[in-house]
């Protein structure tokens, strides 16, 4: 019983994931004026993205042509902005094959001005870079974004006179170096009136936007995002983890340069399809329309938000905030997370009183739970990190750009392997290997630690999860199993983690706050329905939770591995953690023990053919120099 619950459960969460990562469908060309329409956008897109249009190129030329007609067209008041490239944007173009001497070392930015009801108040302004590196037709990045930008002022004009500007940016030599943007920002006259920014962008080519940056002090805008994005196509994909992250990541985007002035604003984009980045295949033809309808319909809804607000946001304390399944929204102040983390205790406290009296749980076994869980991540990092190895060499995109868009193109093959790997893992744990094979755990982890160091390179606080990795599978312990110790056990466990992460970043601490709230009501009901957790109602509350909140944090652990999947796969680990929390109790018999194991040897030996395979099935493409 337990183990049909146990896959049951793991295969709804992962189809409910599927389901709520997928992109909205695209509106055809006839949408309803007021609507922003995939299919309006792509015809811009079709022409813009016909060939690459590096700086200083013919083709740079005429999409300059003709994104300035397109302005005029819409009714805005267009002018045009020269200013030079930085020295090191020109050796970068150089050196990548361009011609910085047919654009006279000069970026050449577009500006279109919407006058509002107002014009006295503050402008909002829509920005995107049309220039796109050598080799690539950028039909992603960025001809979307400009599209999209085209389209949803055509949108705002039906919708009716604004309170304020909406002024339109269209960046050149972004990809050089931001320079288009620093060239506006550091001199325009129109810069002082910006009050707001919505800055749209791609790495790939599809997947869901995700609203993953914000100004400083920005509580207000995101609850102004947060109402405007519930009438959005697809909802919003937006957490304020990736907010916490990207704004210490040496990454940086058109919408850097407006935030280190001060000027608040959204930065919105999608990252799926990762082989299509900077690639020749980034066509028109092979662009996600999904992903186009989600970032256009985002951008239109926050933009008309912004514009016809009585003022614009203020600053104000960063919120926590994430989306649920992509169709809520929730925010709520950083001091609200202790709250939760107390209800969260006395939750978890009401489940072990219940379990005490009822099935004689002790603190020896919530502790043992808790050694299982900290094996578990720790292990799992390295394990993840090993396996990761075996797709290719670490690399940095700054230190090696051919590895880094090989590497791209074989990110989905290292997902899936990683994913079975660390289910791998899961299954020995449940299985009670930490304990009932300590030599074999703590060998086989001691050999992927020096694999990582060795051939992944040395670092420290690898060397120390490693460390604590095999000393606990060596640990001395009796196997003594209990379903609520090692349920309770990983809760405690996750609750400690996420009274630190609480302490030292609120806004990143929603991973765990959030999980063990929802893990410590499932007890809370499991033991009121059945304090021994031997009857199958009893199990129904962890069952649930863990359809719902394996399928959410699946969704959010997409998202990072597309993001730092390449180096840093083990980042997975701490969502794997938060999953095996939900689904503990549901942890199989004795009898069934053997089959886990071969379950467990299957997943792992496909998670390490998945990543050797990619080396084959996703060979290194002809793509253009990386250009920060």
């Amino acid at each position: 019983m337990r183990l049909a619950l146990l896959f049951g459960s793991l295969t709804l969460a992962f189809l409910l994931a599927v389901w709520t990562t997928q992109t909205p469908k695209p509106r055809l060309a006839d949408a309803p004026a007021v609507a922003f329409s995939a299919g309006r956008a792509m015809i811009d897109i079709q022409q813009i993205a016909r060939a690459p249009h590096p700086v200083g190129s013919p083709e740079h030329a005429r999409v300059r042509a003709y994104l300035n007609d397109r302005l005029t067209q819409l009714g805005l008041q267009v002018s045009e902005q020269a200013g030079p490239l930085s020295p090191a944007s020109v050796k970068r173009l150089e050196r990548a094959g361009g011609d910085p001497g047919a654009a006279d070392n000069q970026a050449v930015n577009l500006i279109g001005v919407l006058p509002g009801k107002d014009r006295e108040q503050p402008a909002v302004m829509l920005m995107a870079h049309y220039d796109t590196v050598v080799g690539s037709p950028g039909a992603a990045d960025d001809s979307a974004g400009v599209s999209a930008i085209l389209e949803a002022v055509r949108a705002i004009q039906a919708r009716g006179p604004a309170e304020r500007d909406l002024v339109v940016l269209l960046t050149d030599a972004e990809e050089l170096g931001l320079d288009g943007a620093r060239v506006f920002f550091g001199g325009h006259p129109l810069r002082d009136r910006i009050g707001a920014v919505v800055n749209l962008e791609a790495r790939g080519g599809g997947g869901r936007a995700a609203m993953f940056e914000t100004g400083r002090e920005a509580g207000s805008t995101v609850q102004l995002f947060r109402r405007a994005a519930a009438k959005a196509d697809g909802g919003t994909t937006a957490t304020s983890i990736a907010a916490f992250m990207y704004e210490r990541m040496p990454n940086g985007t058109d919408f850097t340069v407006p935030k280190d002035r001060g000027i608040g604003g959204l930065n919105l984009a999608f990252i799926g399809r990762p082989d299509q980045y900077h690639a020749a295949n980034a066509t028109p033809a092979n662009l996600d329309q999904g992903a186009v309808q989600h970032l256009g319909s985002q951008a239109l809804e926050a933009a008309d938000a912004l514009l016809r607000a009585s003022s614009l946001p203020g600053r104000g304390e960063n919120l926590v905030y994430a989306d649920i399944f992509g169709r809520w929204m929730i925010a709520h102040k950083q001091a609200t997370g202790w709250v939760l983390l107390a209800l969260a205790a006395a939750l978890g406290g009401f489940a072990a009183w219940r379990a005490r009296r009822a099935a004689g749980l002790t603190a020896g076994q919530v502790g043992l739970g808790a050694l299982d869980g900290l094996w578990f991540l720790t292990g799992g990092v390295i394990l993840l990190q090993a396996t990761r190895l075996l797709a290719g060499p670490m690399s940095s995109r700054a230190a090696s750009p051919d590895v880094y868009y090989t590497l791209l193109r074989r990110l989905p093959w290292m997902e899936a392997g990683a994913v079975l790997a660390i289910v791998a893992l899961a299954l020995l744990l449940l299985t009670g290997a930490r304990r009932t094979r300590p030599r074999v755990t703590g060998g086989a982890l001691a050999v992927l630690t020096a694999m990582v160091l060795i051939v992944g390179g040395f670092s420290p606080v690898l060397l120390g999860l490693g460390v604590v990795a095999v000393g606990l599978s060596l640990w001395p312990g009796r196997d003594e199993r209990s379903a609520w110790g090692g349920w309770l056990g990983l809760i405690a466990l996750v609750f400690v983690f996420g009274c630190a992460l609480q302490g030292a970043a609120p806004e990143a601490a929603l991973l765990f706050v959030w999980p063990v709230l929802l893990a410590a009501t499932a007890a809370a009901l499991a033991a009121m329905i059945d304090p021994s957790l031997t009857r199958p109602l009893g199990l129904l509350p962890p069952a649930v939770t863990t359809v719902l909140g394996g399928a959410w944090l699946a969704g959010i652990g997409h998202f990072v591995f597309l993001g730092v999947g390449m180096d840093l796969p083990g980042a997975l680990a701490p969502v794997a953690l938060l999953v095996l929390m939900f689904a503990r109790p549901l942890g199989p018999e004795t009898r069934t023990a053997r089959l886990m194991l071969f379950a467990a040897a299957a997943c792992m030996i496909a998670g390490v053919g998945l990543n050797v395979s990619a080396q084959l099935l996703a060979p290194a493409p002809a793509v253009a120099e990386a250009l920060p």
